[in-house]
């Protein structure tokens, strides 16, 4: 099933993994990377609606289905997404996963809103996120180059080859497509805000909530050692590194990744 938000919250639009959303649950809260949406999350947020929770895979103001036009800044897109909560959690803190630059986001709006957030979950990240010059300027252009370079550098060398674990599933293809849906200027909108983003380790000190990073060993956007500075500076935070999986965690590992977040949050 899926659902549109309300006006006042931007019209975004969002997934709920299958499942209608049911009073007393608990509500996740999935943000996507950049020039993504919430199809990346297909997986996931199917097996947490499954399993008790009330999901929001949310799509970004600009993104898949979301009118508008993209936030301009992690921190804009945090007080959208803080608002989102506050409409939909009747009170009651969220879960918040994030991926990539959605990590930043998650990151950020748990910094701003430490009541607003019960538990993080972010997935190749770090605290800080440089972008290639030649990425930002393809991406600017509006170059399928652009798109080429985030798949080549996202995915780990298995995904290459194929083999998916999720039955039909091209990996690398499937990256592709998704970004290729995106309208002009929202990945290069993304990759510049993430590249602007120099709060993580100030925001990290804030974080109160009990946190979990999931990285890949082979990741070449946001490297092993950076997601590690990162949970050094988030107080009591746990960090799981899936072997030979690269930046694209949820296609290449999407057992893995649900392994690691069910028990976190049974935890």
């Amino acid at each position: 099933m899926h659902m549109a938000a309300a006006a006042d919250i931007r019209d975004c639009y969002f997934a709920t993994g299958g499942r209608p959303h049911a009073a007393g649950r608990p509500l996740a809260v999935l943000v996507h990377g950049a020039g993504m949406d919430h199809t990346a999350w297909a997986l996931q947020s199917r097996w947490l609606a499954f399993h008790g929770w009330n999901v929001v895979a949310v799509d970004l103001p600009g993104h898949g289905r979301s009118p508008g036009v993209p936030l301009g800044s992690v921190d804009a897109m945090a007080q959208a997404l803080l608002e989102l909560i506050a409409n939909l959690s009747a009170g009651a803190p969220a879960v918040l996963i994030g991926h990539s630059m959605g990590s930043l986001v998650a990151l950020h709006a748990a910094a701003l809103a430490p009541t607003a957030v019960s538990r993080l979950v972010l997935i190749g990240t770090a605290a800080a996120m440089p972008v290639h010059p030649d990425l930002l300027a393809a991406a600017k252009a509006n170059d399928h180059a652009a798109i080429d370079m985030v798949n080549l550098w996202g995915h780990g060398f298995d995904a290459g080859l194929g083999g998916s674990r999720a039955p039909g599933v091209w990996m690398t293809g499937a990256g592709e497509r998704i970004l290729e849906r995106a309208a002009p200027g929202v990945l290069h909108n993304d990759l510049a805000a993430c590249n602007a983003y120099r709060d993580g380790l100030a925001d990290a000190a804030k974080v109160s909530a009990p946190t979990l990073l999931i990285c890949g060993e082979r990741d070449q956007m946001t490297p092993l050692k950076s997601a590690k500075a990162l949970g050094a500076a988030i107080a009591g935070s746990s960090l799981v590194a899936i072997p030979r999986a690269g930046h694209m965690l949820m296609s290449e590992r999407p057992y893995e990744v649900v392994d690691a977040m069910a028990g976190f949050l049974r935890g």
